[in-house]
């Protein structure tokens, strides 16, 4: 990715610049905090490489634990885990693409690694794929798992014959599909703004989607505690209105983790010029940082609140712990 506007769709791109020996081999050389970014003339904020490479492993890891989880543990085989797992699977993309990355260019600055132009466009491109489908099939399993809990809620009595084994694998299967395709097409036409157009599109049906089903959740859920307290006037307010407030986390965090690179890509589109944009484009790191935290945070929100995945998971953690000792 040798142009600027191919490097918001790079993990770490923006804050590292290429360079081409003599020899046609490539290597990576960063730049200081006092240095001068290319594309925006403004100094960009430094994260150590160790720190994203740290971020990556954990993330992997829980995300590896929660797939394992769900495959091993017969309780978990229904639609709702299943899209769960397939969650997890997107944010390893995520977790994969950044270690292999960080790792790859942290090689390559010590010298312990040398590497053509080609090959390093052909690595660029599979990272960027990876990344690219990540986003797209976060998303798409989000709204999923999103509508799935609508659904249990407001067709409680429905839901098995609504949400099928079958259809819940067509709706995987689409989505992955997409995924890829889509990412395929944004790689090849990456200098094209609908590109990004498409993807900040995407983004903000995303959220409005997610955001009605979980206001239209939040206010059963106050309605519900609402008639037990007019009822009964027991302790059961606080049961109900927690699971309102986790699903008001649940979005508060996907706003937070992933707002700040899609308003910069909104920035991009906008103000490319503009010295303020410039200002905000030189956060780039730290919006890359909280797009892997969220594969971080998933992991705990999604399936971590499952006392039957949990117990699975501390057996899986046990039995290694034993194995390594």
């Amino acid at each position: 990715m040798n142009d600027s506007s191919r490097h918001h769709f790079g993990m770490k791109h923006m804050d590292t610049q290429r360079s081409y020996n003599t020899e046609g081999n490539a290597t990576f050389s960063n730049t200081t905090p006092g240095d001068m970014n290319a594309t925006t003339g403004i100094a960009q904020i430094m994260i150590p490489q160790e720190l994203f490479l740290m971020l990556g492993l954990i993330s992997l890891v829980e995300n590896i634990l929660v797939v394992v989880a769900i495959i091993k543990n017969r309780n978990l085989h229904s639609p709702m885990y299943y899209f769960i797992c397939c969650l997890a699977v997107s944010d390893m993309l995520v977790s994969v693409s950044n270690v292999v990355e960080t790792l790859f260019m942290l090689l390559t600055e010590h010298g312990l690694l040398l590497v053509t132009a080609k090959m390093l466009q052909h690595l660029d491109n599979v990272i960027d794929i990876m990344i690219c489908s990540s986003v797209v099939s976060s998303l798409s399993f989000l709204c999923t798992i999103a509508a799935d809990r609508y659904i249990t809620i407001f067709y409680a009595l429905r839901y098995h014959s609504i949400m099928t084994t079958q259809r819940a694998v067509a709706i995987i299967a689409v989505v992955w599909l997409t995924s890829i395709s889509s990412s395929s097409l944004f790689i090849v036409y990456y200098t094209d703004n609908a590109v990004i157009a498409c993807l900040v599109t995407f983004f903000g049906v995303t959220l409005v989607f997610t955001a009605v089903l979980y206001l239209h959740m939040f206010i059963l859920a106050h309605e519900h505690s609402r008639r037990i307290m007019a009822l009964h006037k027991s302790r059961r307010q606080a049961t109900s209105m927690k699971g309102a407030i986790s699903l008001t986390i649940l979005l508060g965090v996907f706003i937070i983790c992933w707002g700040p690179f899609f308003l910069h890509l909104i920035l991009i589109l906008t103000c490319p010029t503009n010295p303020y944009c410039k200002c905000y484009f030189s956060h780039f790191n730290l919006f890359l940082i909280l797009i892997i935290c969220n594969s971080l945070i998933d992991p705990l929100i999604y399936a971590y609140r499952s006392q039957e995945l949990r117990k699975t998971l501390k057996e899986i953690v046990l039995c290694s712990w034993c194995f390594v000792m």
